[in-house]
């Protein structure tokens, strides 16, 4: 599924794809599309919106 995060560091929207058959909360590592620092993804599911959720801090 096709989604995004705002990057912690500089607060650039990144585009990223959770995958659905990992589960319904995950955690992992993607670096900032434009700033190259690495966020620490917090993904979960929504049931009310039907979508991931995702929080970003940085590593």
């Amino acid at each position: 599924m096709e989604t995004g995060f705002q990057c912690a560091g500089c607060g650039e929207w990144n585009s990223t794809a959770v995958d659905e058959s990992a589960g319904r909360r995950q955690t992992y590592v993607e670096d900032c599309q434009v700033c190259c620092k690495p966020n620490v993804l917090r993904v979960e599911y929504d049931a009310s919106s039907q979508g991931f959720i995702i929080a970003s801090a940085l590593e």
